[in-house]
């Protein structure tokens, strides 16, 4: 094998590329060390200062967030309340309204009670005056119905006997004797005709006047 020789111009553009990162090595090196201690702090004060005004920059943009979210909410909220203040005055103005009424309707179901009472015990003292009424009514309607009967049943006898009077059958008109209907006047007629066999004067007498009911 045979080698050929190295270019010039190859053999310069190495040099180049070897020697210039070389030299800004030592550049740095240099540089770094004129750095002074007060040049330090001030890069740190610079970049505290830089990183404060970013900060600084993320809560306002926050901060403008959330105000207008609190304005947004501030201006419902007053808008609520105030609805809520007018509902409230309008319930208020209802329960002194149903409370009037109920007052009101309590004293009118305090008269109608009185009312009622009243009218049960009306109602209880007419129902006991009606027994009372019906009873005699009764009574008396038995009585009338008996004497009716009785005085039927001797007419019919007395027709039938004209001349001839029997004591069995004379029977049938001295019972009417024993009938509370019958006056006094007309028991002593029928016992002067049940004795003597003749009709007495003045045995025409009237029946007894009937009570009235309401």
């Amino acid at each position: 094998l045979t080698s050929t020789p190295p270019n010039p111009a190859n053999m310069k553009c190495i040099v180049r590329a070897i020697a210039l990162p070389a030299f800004g090595l030592l550049a740095f090196q240099a540089q770094a060390s004129e750095v002074t201690p007060v040049q330090k702090v001030i890069q740190l004060l610079e970049g505290m200062l830089a990183k404060g005004k970013d900060e600084k920059h993320g809560e306002q943009v926050q901060f403008a967030a959330f105000k207008q979210f609190c304005d947004d909410t501030s201006v419902e909220k007053k808008r609520a309340i105030e609805e809520a203040i007018e509902h409230i005055g309008m319930l208020k103005a209802d329960i002194a309204k149903y409370t009037s009424d109920a007052t009101r309707l309590t004293e009118e179901i305090a008269g109608h009670d009185e009312d009622i009472s009243v009218w049960n015990g009306d109602h209880k003292a007419a129902t006991s005056v009606r027994e009372i009424e019906k009873a005699d009514y009764e009574a008396l309607h038995k009585d009338y119905s008996e004497s009716v009967d009785a005085l039927q049943r001797a007419i019919a006898v007395l027709k039938k006997l004209a001349h001839n009077r029997p004591q069995a059958s004379l029977a049938q008109v001295s019972a009417l004797q024993s009938l509370k209907l019958i006056p006094a006047e007309a028991k002593k007629a029928i016992d002067i005709f049940l004795q003597n066999g003749q009709e007495p004067e003045g045995l025409e007498v009237s029946a007894p006047e009937a009570d009235g009911y309401e």
